[in-house]
């Protein structure tokens, strides 16, 4: 199977998953941490460019996990977490994975937030070695272990 079809399956398969779990993903923290993975992500190359902003947007739209949330609320966070980034982008990750670890006291909101990060990252059908990275850096502020989500 070529990895393009592979991303898209774990990403089609992750978001069954999500949607099986929307009414327990409704706390702050995982609105935090969701906002915050999405932004390191799209900040993994160091650079972000206004088509990932984009595919952050249109998930915000789409997802039927975060309608649990005001729209505008998450994108205000997600900005909120891509301004500390671009500002100084390793200080900005500690405060982000900070963020992201919030999330670690419910388990289930802890693997959504990874599979967020994991459906963000290949939604331009390349999770890249960069965007792995990250993800697998908020495994561990989670307290996940990587190899339970192929990183």
């Amino acid at each position: 199977m070529a990895l393009w079809d592979r991303i898209k399956e774990s990403a089609s398969s992750m978001q069954a998953q999500l949607e099986t779990k929307k009414n327990d993903l409704k706390s702050g923290a995982f609105r935090d941490a969701s906002m915050a993975m999405c932004a390191l992500v799209a900040a993994a190359d160091g650079q972000i460019d206004p088509s990932e902003r984009q595919r952050v947007a249109a998930l915000i739209a789409s997802n039927d996990v975060l309608k649990n949330f005001p729209a505008d609320d998450l994108q205000r966070r997600f900005n909120d977490y891509l301004n500390k980034l671009t500002a100084d982008f390793d200080f900005g990750k500690v405060s982000v994975l900070q963020e992201i670890a919030k999330a670690k006291k419910k388990p289930a909101e802890a693997r959504a937030v990874i599979q967020i990060g994991i459906i963000i990252g290949g939604a331009d059908g390349d999770f890249d070695k960069t965007e792995q990275a990250v993800v697998r850096e908020a495994c561990f502020a989670l307290d996940l272990p990587p190899h339970e989500f192929d990183l």
